[in-house]
């Protein structure tokens, strides 16, 4: 049996949202409205990413355990929409983490992802953790971005550039990553800026709530994301089957790159579980379900031995 870690146990998962911005850079909500919004809609902890602006706060009289971070950025030298995002996420300064409370940071520009490059290695020095950001919006096809190290997550939803763009919106170029051979896994996200755009997207994260449980979960993959569906559980059995259960969805499916989409579907209804015959050359298996309102969810890979 190889199940997913975010499946393991027995402790209710923490729902979490990790790139929110506020009146602190360009966002439309003060810290405390965003705050406040994210705990009345059932979250457990998030991060508030202002751009190149560092936080630990919680500004807002409500549990709600804050994750350090901020958005980094580079953008290249050329006319339109063409840049690099980085949400940076890191421990307590007690843990090690190198920032100060409202530390500023320069943007600027870089011809390359290699010189992009340097950006992570500092955020990571500094005992922070990475996601890249919305790759469609940004103008990023993965051949130009597929070469960063050390991001633990790519955005495979975000909430802004769906609403506004109809942009990543499904785990764009996440499987070029995978086919690679790369361990990256997928955060749902909302970048809200408006209020209306925020508790849309979310992990769900196998954790203690505390800031560092919550971070080794991330990084070790424990988690999904949705927009709505809830995940029960995603494993391949010692018959070499993937199987997926989850709550009532019009179709499940099982993602692969060298491999057409598998769909399952209920011709009586809705559907709360399906298996797949992994194919043995697989180096790895997802599923990803939508909703009767088209909201989507997606597990992480399971990894699998060639």
């Amino acid at each position: 049996m190889n199940r997913q870690a975010a499946f393991t146990g027995s402790a209710p998962l923490l729902k979490g949202a990790l790139h929110c911005h506020t009146t602190r850079s360009d966002g439309r909500g003060t810290p405390e409205e965003v705050i406040k919004l994210h705990a009345d809609n059932g979250y457990s902890f998030m991060a508030l990413t202002d751009h190149r602006i560092y936080n630990y706060k919680n500004y807002a009289d409500v549990p709600m355990t804050i994750i350090p971070g901020m958005e980094m950025d580079r953008n290249f030298p050329d006319q339109g929409v063409h840049c690099f995002h980085t949400v940076s996420i890191g421990p307590s300064k007690a843990d090690g983490n190198g920032f100060d409370q409202d530390q500023r940071f320069e943007s600027g520009t870089v011809k390359d992802q290699f010189e992009f490059q340097s950006v992570l290695d500092y955020l990571h020095e500094n005992k922070n953790m990475t996601i890249y950001c919305h790759p469609e919006w940004s103008s990023t096809p993965a051949r130009e971005f597929d070469q960063l190290k050390g991001n633990f997550a790519m955005e495979i939803w975000n909430t802004g550039c769906a609403q506004e763009n109809e942009m990543d919106t499904n785990a764009a170029y996440w499987d070029e990553l995978l086919m690679q051979g790369q361990r990256i896994f997928g955060v749902a996200t909302d970048d809200g800026h408006p209020i209306h755009q925020h508790c849309k997207g979310w992990v769900m994260v196998n954790s203690e709530n505390n800031i560092n449980a919550i971070l080794a979960a991330l990084k070790n993959g424990a988690f999904y994301s949705s927009c709505g569906p809830e995940i029960r559980d995603f494993y391949v059995n010692d018959e070499g089957k993937a199987v997926v259960e989850c709550s009532p969805c019009r179709f499940i499916a099982f993602c692969y790159g060298r491999f057409p989409t598998q769909m399952y579907r209920n011709a009586d209804g809705l559907i709360t579980r399906a298996e797949f015959k992994v194919p043995e050359y697989f180096s790895y298996i997802r599923a990803t379900m939508v909703d009767e309102a088209g909201r989507r969810a997606w597990t992480n890979p399971i990894f699998l031995s060639k």
